[in-house]
């Protein structure tokens, strides 16, 4: 596919404004030239400052994947639908679930009917490996069950079934990917490794959970958008794909490699309770992704020194979102 039409919803979050950008940027030459256009509720998390670096290369559409009139109007012309619209943040969902029930599994609904109703060409939903719940050992291929323990990931798996019914019943082309835990700039600084390290930039503790013992695999949102790139352009309508990370770590493993980038001592961890149905373990097997060809380029201990570099130097990005958060608490 040459120069394709191409809506992203959730385009100003942050792995889908990391797709809009090395869209936009030429990062994949098969769909250089692509005309973008951005769907995005901007929520808390959704910034458009996430797409200044590719300002100008895109059309944006403030909106609701759940309002079926809007995307009545806006899908139809687009050669590819890619999802990124999520309610993502599981300690938010155990706080209150219903709107992760209406984002995660409505709003994937009014999409996919849209998608049928304007006859997309190609659909991607970008999931993630919460669906599985946990492993102790070993990891979950693409016919593992789902079984989620949170209101966030129950969701997710809400939403990839309906996905997953659309393509079945009426045979829309549509494919679902599942990532481990993303990193990387611009993720809103409520999440581990950018709360941590503004936290530690800023002099203040860190919170640990229960004993720091839970394994999660990191890979960065680069990575994670060249998989989904390769699955919007090779894989077959009706699969689920697995996107794997880089590193397998502990969450007490991550802390240490965070302190060690700010060069702060764990007298700034603070232990705290743990979260309510937390997972122990996560781990994904990509060996279907990669026969397509795809292979993760971003080494994590380089990727995880950027990324923290980056909030160094961009603190006009993420001050201003912890001081609104403050605000609200």
């Amino acid at each position: 596919m040459s120069a394709p039409r191409v809506l992203v919803t959730g385009g100003a979050g942050f792995i889908g404004s990391q797709y809009v950008r090395d869209l936009a940027s030429g990062a994949f030459p098969a769909w250089a030239g692509a005309e973008i256009t951005v769907l995005d509720k901007l929520t808390y998390a959704g910034n458009l400052a996430n797409l200044e670096p590719v300002e100008g290369r895109f059309t944006f559409v403030h909106g609701d994947i759940c309002d079926g009139e809007l995307l009545a109007e806006l899908v139809p012309g687009h050669d590819v639908v890619l999802n990124f619209a999520a309610e993502s943040h599981v300690d938010r969902s155990i706080a209150s679930g219903a709107e992760f029930a209406r984002t995660n599994v409505l709003g994937v609904q009014a999409l996919m009917q849209a998608c049928l109703d304007a006859g997309t060409p190609r659909v991607v939903q970008v999931s993630t490996d919460e669906v599985y719940g946990s492993i102790d050992e070993g990891s979950w291929d693409e016919e593992a069950p789902l079984a989620p323990n949170s209101p966030y990931s129950a969701a997710k798996a809400g939403g990839d079934m309906m996905a997953r019914a659309y393509a079945r019943t009426h045979g829309l082309p549509v494919s679902i990917t599942r990532c481990g835990n993303n990193y990387g700039p611009y993720q809103y600084p409520e999440k581990v490794i950018p709360l941590f390290a503004t936290n530690l930039m800023d002099g203040h503790t860190v919170p640990l959970y229960g004993d720091g013992g839970n394994v999660r695999d990191w890979i960065h949102a680069a990575d994670h958008c060249r998989g989904i790139q390769v699955v919007a352009e090779r894989g077959e309508p009706g699969e689920v794909y697995h996107i794997a990370g880089t590193a397998e770590l502990t969450n007490l493993e991550l802390t240490r490699r965070l302190l060690d980038a700010v060069g702060a001592g764990w007298d700034r961890v603070e232990r705290v309770e743990d979260r309510k149905g937390h997972d122990r373990r996560y781990s994904l097997s990509d060996a279907k992704l990669r026969a397509l060809g795809y292979a993760p380029q971003v080494a994590f201990d380089e990727g995880l020194a950027e990324t923290v570099r980056w909030y160094e130097e961009n603190r006009a990005w993420w001050e201003p979102l912890k001081k609104r958060s403050e605000d609200a608490a």
